[in-house]
C-alpha cells in the first residue's frame, strides 16, 4: 500500500533482475545527470544576474544624468507655462481680495445709515446719563467698523475719495449732539465758582469795583441758598468775598448732586454762576477808569440823580437825548468802546433828527457815511444834512448793493435837495423791482416838479404794481395840479393800492386851487 505521499494510483512498479525497481535506477541516473548539470546552470544564472545588474546601473546613471540636466536647464516652454500659471494664480487671488474688500465696504455702507439713525433716535429718547453712555458706546462701535481714511498716493496730488466721508461727518455730528445733551453737572458749578474766585484775585479793582464785587457775591450766595443748604452769608468786606465763594463751592460739592435726579437744581446753580460771572466782569477796575474818568470830568454823569441804573452810561445817554445834548452823545460814541453803547448812541441821534444836526454831528456822520455806513446815512437823512448830498449821490449808482441804494434814496428824499432829482429819476428805469419803488418815493419826498414827467410815465407803463403805487404817491406829494392830473388821467388800475392812490388824487384835485 502506498502512503499518503505516493501517487494515488496503485499500479506496480517494474523491477530488474536484482529485484530493484527500474524506476529507481532511472531516478538515480536522472539525479546524477541533474547533479552534473546544476553547477553549470547556477554559473549561467549568476552571470546573467551580473549582466542585468550592470545594465541597470548604466540605465540608472543615464536617467540620473538626464534628471540633472532637466533640473538645471528646464525647457523654455515649461518655464513660460509655469510663470503664466503663477501670474494667473496671483491675479485670481488679487481679484478675490478686492471682491472681499468690496463686499465688506458694501456691507459697512449699507449698514451704517441704519445704525446711525438708530443711534440718533436713541439719543433723542435718552433721559439719563446711563442712556447717553449707551449711545456713546454705540457710536464707538460704529466708528470701530469704519475703514481707515484712504491714504493719498505719492504720485497723486489730489486726495483720494473717501467712500465713508459722509458717514464720518454724520458720526461727528452725533458726537456733538451727544456732548450737548450731557449735563449740566455739579462740576460745572464748582468750576465756575473757582473761575470767579480767580477773577476776583487777579482783578485790579477800584474802591467802587470792590463794592460791586461784594454785591455780586452776596447775590450769588442768596441764589445758591435757594437750592441747597449752604453755611455762608453775604460777605461784609471785599477781602471776605473769595472765602465766601470757597465755602459755597464746598457746599455744592458736598451736596452730591446727581445729573439725573437733581438736574433742575444744577441748572439753577449754573444760571446763578453765569450771573456771578457777568457781575464780576462788569465791576469797575482801574483799567476802566480812563474812559469813565473822562466822561465824569466832562459832566456826562451829572444828569443822573443816582448811579444805581445799570449801566450808568446808558442811563445817562437816555437823559441826554431827552435834553438834546448832542455833544454828550457824540462824546459817549467816541469814548465808549462798546457795540451796545455805539448802537444806542446812533439810535439816539437818528431819533433826534434835525435837533442833533450840529456841525460836529454832521461831520462825524459824514465821515462814517463815506465808508458806506448805513446807520450814518439814515441819520444824515433825518438831520436833513445837505452837506452829505454829493457823497450820497455817488451811491445812487451802486447797483450791486441794493440795501445801500434803498437807504441812500430815502436819505436823499428826506434831505430834499434838488441835486438828487435827475439821478433818482434815472433809476425809475432800473430792473430792480425792490429798489425802483424807493426811487419813486424819494422823488415824491423831494417834491420837485421836474419829476412829474418821469413819474407819470412810470405810472402808465411800469408792470410792477408797487412801483406804480409809489409813483402815484410821489405825484400826490408833489401836489401841483399837473401832478394830480397825471394821476387821475391814469384812469383806473386793477391793483387796489394803486386804485386807492388814484381816488385820493381825484379828491385832492377837486378840492385844490389851481397852482400850476
Amino acid at each position: 500500500m502506498s502512503n499518503g505521499d505516493d501517487d494515488p494510483t496503485d499500479a506496480e512498479e517494474p523491477t530488474d533482475a536484482n529485484g530493484e525497481s527500474a524506476a529507481a535506477d532511472a531516478g538515480d541516473d536522472a539525479a546524477e545527470t541533474a547533479d552534473a548539470e546544476e553547477p553549470k546552470e547556477e554559473a549561467d544564472a549568476e552571470e546573467a544576474k551580473a549582466e542585468t545588474a550592470d545594465e541597470s546601473t548604466d540605465e540608472a546613471a543615464a536617467e540620473e544624468s538626464v534628471d540633472e540636466t532637466d533640473s538645471e536647464e528646464p525647457e523654455a516652454g515649461a518655464t513660460d507655462e509655469a510663470a503664466s500659471d503663477e501670474s494667473e494664480s496671483e491675479a485670481d487671488a488679487e481679484d478675490d481680495t478686492e471682491a472681499d474688500a468690496d463686499a465688506g465696504e458694501l456691507a459697512t455702507t449699507e449698514d451704517l445709515d441704519e445704525r446711525c439713525e438708530a443711534a440718533a433716535e436713541a439719543l433723542e429718547a435718552a433721559e439719563t446719563e446711563a442712556d447717553l453712555d449707551d449711545v456713546a458706546a454705540t457710536l464707538d462701535a460704529i466708528e470701530a467698523d469704519l475703514p481707515p481714511v484712504p491714504e493719498a498716493d505719492e504720485d497723486d496730488e489730489d486726495d483720494p475719495d473717501d467712500p465713508h466721508e459722509e458717514a464720518r461727518s454724520q458720526l461727528a455730528d452725533l458726537r456733538d449732539d451727544l456732548e450737548a445733551a450731557r449735563g449740566p453737572y455739579a462740576d460745572d458749578v464748582t468750576d465756575a465758582i473757582e473761575a470767579a474766585t480767580a477773577a476776583i484775585d487777579d482783578g485790579d479793582w477800584t474802591e467802587q469795583g470792590e463794592g460791586e464785587v461784594v454785591d455780586a457775591v452776596g447775590s450769588f450766595v442768596d441764589a445758591v441758598a435757594e437750592q441747597i443748604d449752604v453755611e455762608a452769608e453775604s460777605p461784609a468786606t471785599f477781602e471776605a468775598a473769595t472765602t465766601t465763594l470757597d465755602t459755597v463751592g464746598a457746599a455744592v460739592e458736598a451736596a452730591g448732586l446727581d445729573a439725573d435726579a437733581d438736574d433742575e437744581i444744577i441748572a439753577a446753580l449754573v444760571e446763578a454762576t453765569d450771573a456771578l460771572d457777568s457781575d464780576i466782569e462788569a465791576a469797575q477796575e482801574w483799567a476802566d477808569l480812563s474812559v469813565r474818568e473822562t466822561l465824569q470830568s466832562e459832566g456826562y454823569y451829572d444828569v443822573l440823580g443816582h448811579t444805581k441804573d445799570y449801566p450808568m452810561e446808558w442811563a445817562a445817554l437816555k437823559e441826554h437825548e431827552k435834553r438834546g445834548n448832542t455833544d454828550m452823545i457824540l462824546m459817549a460814541l467816541d469814548s465808549l468802546d462798546s457795540d451796545f453803547m455805539e448802537e444806542h448812541c446812533l439810535d439816539a441821534l437818528e431819533r433826534m433828527g434835525p435837533v442833533a444836526a450840529t456841525d460836529e454831528a454832521i461831520e462825524t456822520m459824514l465821515a462814517r457815511a463815506e465808508k458806506r455806513d448805513k446807520p450814518a446815512i439814515r441819520i444824515l437823512g433825518k438831520m436833513g444834512a445837505t452837506e452829505a448830498v454829493e457823497t450820497l449821490i455817488e451811491y445812487v449808482d451802486a447797483d450791486s448793493d441794493a440795501p445801500l441804494q434803498k437807504v441812500t434814496f430815502r436819505a436823499l428824499g428826506e434831505i430834499g435837495d434838488d441835486r438828487a432829482v435827475q439821478p433818482l429819476a434815472d433809476k425809475l428805469l432800473m430792473d430792480n423791482d425792490v429798489v425802483r419803488p424807493q426811487a419813486a418815493r424819494a422823488l415824491g419826498l423831494i417834491g420837485d416838479t421836474r419829476a412829474i414827467k418821469p413819474l407819470s410815465e412810470t405810472l402808465k407803463a411800469d408792470d410792477d404794481a408797487n412801483v406804480r403805487a409809489q409813483a402815484a404817491w410821489a405825484l400826490r406829494q408833489i401836489g401841483t395840479k399837473r401832478a394830480l392830473e397825471a394821476v387821475v388821467d391814469h384812469g383806473s388800475d386793477a391793483t387796489f393800492v394803486v386804485q386807492t392812490e388814484l381816488e385820493k388824487a381825484r379828491e385832492e384835485l377837486d378840492a385844490a386851487v389851481p397852482n400850476a
